[in-house]
């Protein structure tokens, strides 16, 4: 047994003798030894697909959106306009024109629109923003490939600031109508044009926002916010979803130098469909009115006034003998509903009454010395807008 343990001893003696010696004189040797790795690879494997309320597998996200385009981008045109500038009355005046005249160009002049409309139907109807074809004195529209036409306003309704025009042609490339009223925050939108005149362009954003108003652009707004790139030219244009669907009418944008800074307007589709049925049908839009002024009830205007609710609006003003006043509303009624439809502010309050038809009774649902009336209301038609001679002079 001694033997044994002598000899182990010794054994290891040597080999650790031989490992001192080769990690002195040749550490190389050692590091051509291979050494199996210990670390695991990580396999990342793609989540299963997310199912809709139906069971079947929910929509990849796309990566690209040229299916979309290339089914709407066909339907939207260019709207080219013309009109004649009106000369200051000074020129207009004899004694004026007797010391300046040889100095003054008496000669007309015109000025140059450019927009942008969207196809919808194939004979020749093009809805479009008012602006873009107001006071127009001719109008051309080029579709996709190039060719021109000359068009005709078939009506407008400058407090939605919707139009519709008409080309002689037909078989033409039509969009489909969306549902706005399926977009959500975050929704990717196209927004087609012309800005610019730099031809027909495409841009990508998202919904910014929805139902926004009192921004001071039309009397009736509803607008659809979109950091999509709007610029000039593409006034009229087509706001489509992620399949190519028209879920606006491109319309305004806000900046401080003119071009977009990524806060943008169109006109939800709802809106501008149901304004294009009339302008088509009779030339012209009729609206429900009731002569009443209201004025929002604020927070701090319902704790002075002592109201359990800021909701509904208050009747600051009646047209004399107007529908309201001949029904028996009062100044001071706090306006709750429409038709059973709420009223949170004078916005809706306004977009209500101009839903209801003229010549109709509608039920008015007011707040009153603490109490609630029912107020019928044989509604009246809503006047035109006059334009002011500021206005016809821009």
């Amino acid at each position: 047994m001694v033997k044994l343990w002598l000899i182990f001893a010794q054994t290891a003696t040597v080999c650790l003798a031989i490992l001192f010696v080769v990690m002195t004189l040749k550490p190389e040797w050692l590091n051509r030894v291979s050494v199996a790795p210990t670390t695991q690879v990580t396999v990342v494997r793609e989540p299963p697909p997310e199912r809709t309320s139906t069971g079947a597998p929910a929509p990849r996200l796309a990566t690209s959106y040229r299916d979309a385009v290339k089914r709407a981008m066909p339907a939207v045109v260019s709207i080219y306009t013309t009109k004649e500038v009106k000369r200051h009355p000074f020129l207009n005046d004899p004694l004026f024109r007797r010391f300046f005249g040889n100095q003054l160009d008496l000669a007309p002049q015109r000025s140059a629109g450019l927009g942008s409309g969207v196809i919808v139907s194939p004979n020749g109807y093009i809805l479009t923003n008012n602006h873009v074809v107001d006071a127009a004195d001719e109008i051309e529209v080029a579709v996709t490939g190039g060719k021109r036409y000359p068009a005709k306003v078939v009506g407008a309704d400058p407090e939605t600031d919707v139009a519709v025009v008409r080309i002689d042609a037909n078989l033409l490339p039509t969009i489909s109508f969306g549902d706005d009223n399926n977009l959500r925050l975050g929704d990717v939108v196209l927004a087609i044009g012309n800005p610019l005149g730099v031809g027909q362009t495409v841009t990508m954003g998202i919904v910014s926002g929805l139902r926004r108003s009192g921004l001071g652009i039309n009397t009736f707004e509803n607008f659809i916010q979109t950091d999509a790139a709007i610029n000039q030219g593409n006034s009229g244009g087509a706001l489509i979803d992620s399949a190519g669907n028209l879920v606006g009418i491109n319309s305004a944008i806000l900046s401080q130098t003119g071009g977009s800074i990524g806060i943008g307007f169109a006109i939800p589709v709802s809106t501008a469909k149901l304004m294009m049925d009339q302008l088509i049908a009779t030339g012209t839009v009729t609206r429900g009115w009731i002569g009443v002024e209201a004025q929002d009830v604020t927070p701090e205007l319902a704790e002075s006034l002592k109201l359990a609710t800021s909701e509904g609006v208050i009747i600051a003003g009646l047209a004399k003998s107007g529908p309201a006043d001949k029904a028996g509303m009062k100044l001071g009624d706090i306006l709750v509903a429409v038709e059973g439809k709420p009223v949170p502010d004078s916005g809706a309050m306004l977009n209500l009454i101009a839903q209801l038809t003229p010549g109709q009774k509608a039920t008015f649902k007011v707040r009153r010395n603490s109490g609630e009336a029912d107020v019928v209301i044989v509604v009246g038609r809503r006047p035109k807008p006059v334009k002011s001679e500021q206005t016809e002079e821009q």
